[in-house]
Parts: structure tokens; C-alpha cells; sequence
């Protein structure tokens, strides 16, 4: 007896341990959850941390297999069907994932978030009427829930009626809902109003909704615009004529960066319509490459990205270059020469790419600062962009953004294709054509047919980009133009230069 409750508490204690370790160090974390499973094998709570802990480290086909036993056994949770789906749309598995969380409904069909994890399963893989009706069972369930309001509104071709609206306004009433139902109520009532051509109500939510996130994800523009003058300072001409030759030379792969909403998707959507390109994902590999990067010590200051590469060989070069080429085969579901890697912030890492794979394209799609912005703005992301909450937040970062990115294409002349989203609307065939030469790829009509191509989308474009192209959303942002001083103080030069800064192919 004694025996059994020291092990018991040997086992709470490194599941705390580890749950600690999860956010700063997720590799630690799940070695940890590996030898508390080794003292008690099947032990829930470890396996769905050990999970969690692989899918941090981009290794979400292991965390499949190590949740799949778990899902077949009696008795399984809705936890554990819930992060079982989650990995398999992680490790590119939508169709696996829909089949998960349809059983998870089935077996708990009044779980809210398990209905709502169907729905997102159903949009990725593009059939919206069976998503819309599987967030409705979630509302049915949970009408407090603001998420799976927001999911409806997020699908962007989908309308709410006038009962819907009321219900909105009625849960926004209640002073018991909580601030992540809230935001989320107000996102989407905001959209709601905006549809229905009531833009100065519908700024009033979107203003609500986004100062609450900005006060639940802290975030300083000085920062990262000090990050920027850093990148600048150690990315220049002489330091990538010392290291030319380095990394590796495969040219697999094609990064599409940029701000959100700024037409990636679409870029995306096409280039993943050529019989040559896979689309695969927003892949975190490169950040999570570039965090690694940064090494702290207990007695002297850390060293830091971006100023750690300087002290990286050749041979390390190559080494990480062929590190993230092995992780992102996990991603690449299809025998085809080149794949996509649609991760917008990795603007921030354009040296560092061309370092590592000199060979790999980089395109960098860009839009008008103000409609860029905009969208932003009336968009809810679920985390990793905590500058999109503040106008001035926005206006700055693009900034940011712009500049470097002309650093860059004064340092590596004609390095990276740019795509002006407005030019690609008014001449697509003549976009697409000169950005397939600078993919060295011929012309395919079915990238003008993009629409046609069926692959799960995981971004919040996922239902525009499977319908034609349209060019009313152009001037759209000009609904909220009165409202917008503080992004365009922050904006500066790059609102007045727009479209000038061009890289060339």
C-alpha cells in the first residue's frame, strides 16, 4: 500500500513538473512524460501532455500514434478524441480527424466543442453547409458558446439572419459570459453588422472584441521593431557573400511570407493547383528552428537570434537545412518535386532561409497597407499574432515588415518574387505566369482554375479560395476609413510608397 502511493506521488509530482516544462520547453517536457509512463503505463493525464508535447516540436504523427490507443480503448474521453483529431489536422490527416471527431460526437453528442471541432474539420475540408450545420448542433448545445458563432461568421461566404443577431446581442448582455465568449460574440455580431452595411455598430464590436484580446495578449510594437533593426544589422550583402555555398542545395521547397490577409491563400491556392507543387500547411518548422537558435545560460547573458548565426559553420548550414527538409516530409502527403510553405512570419527569417537552403524559392505577397490592415482588424486569429488587436499595433508592424523586407532585396537583389494582391486580381494570368518563372516552372492552366482544386485549407481563406476570383473586397476597407487615423500615423512612408518597393524575378 505504502509502495503503491509513493509511486502515485512520485508520478503527480513529474506530471507538474512536466506540465510546467510544456510551454518553455517542450522537448524536456516530453521526456519527462516518457519516464512518468514508465512507471505507470497507460497513465492518461502523462500520455495527452506527452502529445501535447510532441505536436509543440512539430511532431504530430507521433502524437497520433501515441493517442490512437488510447481513442480504440473502452471508455476513451473526449479529451481524448479532441486532441486525437487535433493531431491528425496537425500531421495534414483532415479526412482521419473528421472521422475522429464524428465519433466523438456520436459517442458524446452533447459535447459543444466536440460538435465545434467537427465543423472545423468539415471547413478544412471544404464542404461549408455540413460545417455550418455541425456549429449550429454546438450552439444548440452550448448557446454561450461565442466560438462556434465566430466559426460560422470566420467562413466569410456564410450570412447570420435576424434571429441570429438577436441571439448575439442577448448573450452579450450578460454579465456572467466570460471575456473569451465575449470577444468571440463580438467578432462575430461585428461581422453580422457588416454584411448588413451597419459599419459604424459593426466597428463599435470589432473595437470591443479586439481591446479585450489586446489585453489578454500583451504585445509591444517597440520590440519588434528593435527585432527588425537586429535582423537588418546582421543580414547584410558582406555577410552572405562569406557564406555562399552554404546549407544545402535542394530546391523543394517555395515559402509564401507575408502579413496575414494579405492574398497568400490564393497565392498558395495556385501555386498547389500545378502538377509539380504540393501545398501542404503554415508550417512552424523555421520559427521554431530560429528559437532554438537562442541559448540561455545561467551566469551570462543570453545569446540570441539572429546574431547567433554568425557563429554557425557551413557544415551547420547544411545540417539545419537538411533538418528542415526531414520535418517537413512529415507534411508532404504527395510524390511531387516541390511543396509550399505558407507560414507569413517567416519574413522575418528570409536571411535565414537563404542561408540554410539557398536554393528554395521565397515569395513575398504583399497587399495595400489600409485593406491589409483592415482585414486584420475584422479578423479573429486563434494566437500567433498578437500585433493584430491595435490599429497603431497593425500600422507599425507593417511597417516593420516593408522595411525589412526591402533590406532584404537590397541585399540578395532579385532573392524573393514579390506579388501585389491587387495586380494579381486585375491580370492573374500575367501574375501567375511570371511567378512560375521565377519557380523555373512552365504555365498550367489549372492554376487559373484554382478554385476547382480540391486539398484541405487550414487558413482563414479556406472557403474564398475555393471560389473564382472576385474583385469587390478591393475597396471594402474604405467602410472603415474614418476610423482608421492611428494605423496610418503608424504606417508612415510605407502607406505613401505602396505599391513602389518591388523585387523582381
Amino acid at each position: 500500500m505504502t509502495d503503491q502511493y509513493s509511486v502515485a506521488g512520485i508520478v503527480d509530482a513529474a506530471l507538474g513538473n512536466a506540465a510546467r516544462l510544456l510551454p518553455v520547453n517542450p522537448q524536456a517536457a516530453a521526456q519527462q512524460a516518457h519516464e512518468i509512463l514508465k512507471l505507470s503505463s497507460g497513465h492518461l493525464e502523462a500520455t495527452l501532455l506527452l502529445a501535447r508535447a510532441l505536436r509543440m516540436q512539430d511532431k504530430a504523427d507521433e502524437a497520433v500514434v501515441v493517442l490512437e490507443p488510447l481513442a480504440a480503448a473502452d471508455g476513451a474521453s473526449e479529451r481524448v478524441f479532441l486532441e486525437l483529431g487535433s493531431a491528425l489536422i496537425e500531421s495534414g490527416e483532415a479526412a482521419r480527424a473528421l472521422a475522429c471527431f464524428e465519433t466523438l460526437t456520436q459517442k458524446f453528442p452533447d459535447d459543444a466543442r466536440g460538435w465545434m471541432a467537427r465543423g472545423h474539420a468539415l471547413a478544412i475540408l471544404g464542404r461549408q453547409e455540413d460545417s455550418i450545420a455541425a456549429y449550429r448542433e454546438a450552439i444548440a448545445r452550448q448557446p454561450s458558446l461565442g466560438e462556434a458563432y465566430w466559426s460560422i461568421a470566420n467562413l466569410k461566404t456564410a450570412r447570420f439572419g435576424a434571429e441570429d443577431v438577436e441571439a448575439m446581442r442577448s448573450a452579450l448582455a450578460r454579465p456572467e459570459l466570460s471575456l473569451e465568449d465575449r470577444l468571440h460574440f463580438d467578432f462575430a455580431l461585428a461581422r453580422a453588422l457588416e454584411d448588413r452595411g451597419e459599419y459604424p455598430q459593426s466597428f463599435v464590436h470589432y473595437a470591443r472584441a479586439n481591446a479585450v484580446r489586446r489585453k489578454l495578449l500583451p504585445y509591444s510594437a517597440a520590440r519588434t521593431h528593435d527585432y527588425v533593426e537586429r535582423l537588418k544589422s546582421v543580414f547584410t550583402a558582406e555577410f552572405f557573400a562569406a557564406r555562399a555555398g552554404a546549407g544545402t542545395a535542394a530546391a523543394d521547397p517555395i515559402f509564401i511570407v507575408g502579413l496575414p490577409r494579405s492574398g497568400s491563400t490564393l497565392v498558395e491556392q495556385m501555386l498547389a493547383s500545378h502538377s509539380s507543387i504540393e501545398g501542404t500547411a503554415e508550417l512552424p518548422i523555421v520559427p521554431r528552428m530560429t528559437k532554438a537558435l537562442s541559448v540561455a545560460h545561467k551566469d551570462a547573458p543570453p545569446e540570441r537570434y539572429p546574431e547567433t548565426v554568425a557563429a554557425l559553420s557551413p557544415d551547420r548550414l547544411r545540417q539545419l537545412g537538411e533538418r528542415y527538409l526531414a520535418l517537413a516530409k512529415i507534411h508532404r502527403k504527395q510524390d511531387k518535386p516541390f511543396f509550399l510553405d505558407k507560414m507569413p512570419n517567416n519574413f522575418f527569417h528570409a536571411g535565414f532561409i537563404h542561408l540554410i537552403l539557398p536554393s528554395a524559392k521565397i515569395i513575398d505577397v504583399r497587399r495595400h497597407p489600409l485593406a491589409c490592415g483592415v482585414s486584420c482588424f475584422t479578423h479573429h486569429f486563434a494566437f500567433g499574432q498578437p500585433f493584430l488587436y491595435d490599429l497603431a499595433d497593425i500600422g507599425y508592424y507593417y511597417a516593420d515588415y516593408a522595411d525589412l523586407m526591402a533590406h532584404f532585396d537590397a541585399m540578395l537583389p532579385g532573392r524573393v518574387h514579390r506579388v501585389f494582391y491587387e495586380r494579381l486580381i486585375a491580370d492573374p494570368e500575367g501574375e501567375i505566369r511570371r511567378l512560375l518563372d521565377y519557380c523555373g516552372l512552365p504555365f498550367e492552366d489549372n492554376c487559373l482554375r484554382f478554385h476547382d482544386t480540391e486539398r484541405p485549407v487550414r487558413t482563414a481563406s479556406a472557403q474564398q479560395v475555393r471560389q473564382p476570383m472576385f474583385r469587390d473586397g478591393l475597396e471594402h476597407w474604405r467602410v472603415y476609413e474614418r476610423w482608421l487615423g492611428p494605423m496610418k500615423a503608424a504606417l508612415g512612408p510605407a502607406l505613401d510608397d505602396y505599391p513602389s518597393t518591388e523585387a523582381q524575378a
